[in-house]
């Protein structure tokens, strides 16, 4: 953890534009914003989820298919045993991510999505980055690495989606730059300014 990372206690909100303010003093030139989810540990909750996936489908699916007679040795995508995992291996990241924010995997590593350009996640942002985003990134696997090169260590399917996964509990200290004047109130200091130097005549008059 570096110097400008801070973990926080506790479940505090972590809608989209959540910022916590340092002190009363810093507040108009830092804020802190929860902290972006690296590649690796993005890839230990996936595999926990995919281990989580392969043994729901093997009490739930496999005496099915022993009962049923049918195979479970077929590889071929369009296989029975094929459809019904894939079925359930993207459900299960559509329903958890949009109901909770997270998978199990996420939940055990401290992560959650976020939209960034929401404040709640919806459905189309969930059917984007869970459903299509992934299946393209399983189709071309070394796309995952893009987590490590795309702004908010997005993966492919955050990129579609517009969003991106945080850790729940650590936030990063960012500089905000002050608010730039607007040209009306630019034209209004330079007038105000000839009138101060009058009265401080005046005054010393």
């Amino acid at each position: 953890m570096t110097n400008n990372e801070i973990v926080m206690q506790g479940s505090p909100s972590i809608e989209n534009g959540f910022l916590i303010n340092a002190s009363e003093d810093s507040a108009k030139h830092k804020n802190y914003s929860l902290k972006t989810a690296g590649f690796w540990i993005r890839l230990w909750a996936f595999l926990l989820d995919g281990f989580i996936i392969s043994a729901v489908g093997g009490i739930l699916v496999n005496p099915i298919f022993y009962l049923m007679d049918w195979s479970l040795s077929e590889s071929v995508w369009y296989a029975p045993i094929s459809i019904i995992m894939a079925i359930l291996y993207y459900s299960y990241f559509v329903l958890m991510t949009k109901f909770f924010g997270q998978t199990l995997g996420k939940m055990v590593f401290g992560l959650r999505v976020i939209s960034l350009k929401h404040d709640k996640l919806t459905w189309s942002d969930v059917l984007f980055r869970d459903w299509i985003g992934r299946i393209i990134n399983n189709i071309f696997m070394p796309l995952y690495i893009l987590v490590v090169i795309l702004p908010e260590n997005q993966g492919l399917h955050d990129y579609f989606a517009d969003t991106t996964v945080v850790h729940e509990k650590i936030f990063i200290e960012k500089e905000v730059a002050p608010p730039s004047l607007t040209k009306q109130e630019a034209i209004m200091e330079t007038e105000e300014k000839p009138e101060l130097a009058k009265l401080e005549e005046k005054n010393e008059q």
